[in-house]
């Protein structure tokens, strides 16, 4: 049997996992990532890796962005300060474990295992989107993740959807982001002095019918699906797959966009058109991470 370690640095918490070639996890650990000193974290975590006591192939990796996936860098993430900006994690990881280290964000990795034993297993061309907190994505062709020519493939969120649109954080007005995600719903719907705390309360609302509600739930499907039309018609996926809490949580929400989205292309192109729901849960991450390290020492 062999077996990959996939690791998910987060800006509060950072999970280890020891996976096995079925796509098992056999065992997985969590501890408080350090967000100023990287070296104590990366001793953390080699420290997890020699107590499994398994022969490791390699490991996976996912980190917060912006990444400088061709460097395998760290650039500048928000949550994570100090000596992590500008750190070339994967090449310290490697030095202290021994083992080879390949980095990747964490929709990247999601779309890769929906492409190696998720919704997408069975096609050529898979694209996934997240839905959730924030709005991501990741493009795997023949399972291979597509980075583009500088690393920032699929960096999504801020693809501009309507002039002068709604906006939080460092999101642009209009953004994808800020009409679709959780975070969007739910900071257009306290705009609109709605009492909500999550994206499931305001279609809540809108089912009960509440019209600021009902609006804001309306837009976030149909400017989602006019993006995925966009995807549709410049890239023609054999499958999009939708994953994070909105696409997940909210009945019909996926089914919706999917017939959205046929309304947004060519008749020819309807009947390709599959939006389908991640059958992952949410272990996509660390999944994408072990399938990132077996597919690399492969080759």
């Amino acid at each position: 049997m062999k077996y990959a370690v996939a690791i998910d640095i987060g800006g509060t918490n950072t999970r280890v996992a020891l996976v096995d070639e079925t796509y098992s996890i056999v065992s997985r650990i969590q501890f408080s990532t350090n967000t100023d000193d990287p070296d104590e974290t990366l001793d953390e975590i080699v420290k997890t890796i020699q107590n499994f006591d398994k022969p490791v192939t390699g490991i996976g990796m996912s980190c917060p962005g912006p990444l400088d996936l061709l460097n395998n860098k760290i650039l500048t993430p928000p949550n994570l300060h100090g000596k992590w900006h500008n750190y070339s994690v994967a090449k310290e990881l490697s030095k202290k474990s021994g083992l080879p280290v390949y980095l990747e964000n964490d929709a990247n990795l999601a779309a890769l295992a929906e492409s190696v034993i998720g919704e997408g297993k069975d096609y050529h061309l898979v694209q996934y989107l997240t839905i959730s907190t924030g709005l991501g994505a990741g493009l795997v062709l023949d399972k291979k993740i597509f980075q583009g020519a500088h690393g920032f493939a699929n960096e999504v969120a801020n693809s501009c959807m309507f002039h002068n649109g709604p906006s939080h954080g460092m999101i642009f007005p209009g953004g994808i982001e800020a009409i679709s995600s959780g975070t969007g719903i739910v900071s257009r719907a306290l705009k609109a002095g709605l009492d909500v705390e999550h994206a499931g309360q305001v279609n809540d609302l809108a089912k009960e019918g509440n019209e600021a509600a009902k609006k804001i739930m309306y837009e976030a499907k149909l400017y989602l699906a006019n993006f995925i039309g966009i995807i549709q018609g410049y890239i023609d996926p054999d499958i999009v797959i939708l994953g994070g809490s909105v696409a997940l949580k909210i009945d019909g929400f996926v089914e919706e966009v999917e017939a959205m989205v046929k309304e947004q292309v060519y008749d020819v192109v309807k009947p390709f058109v599959k939006v389908r729901k991640s059958t992952l849960n949410e272990d996509s991450g660390l999944l994408g991470a072990a399938c990132l390290a077996f597919l690399k020492n492969e080759n």
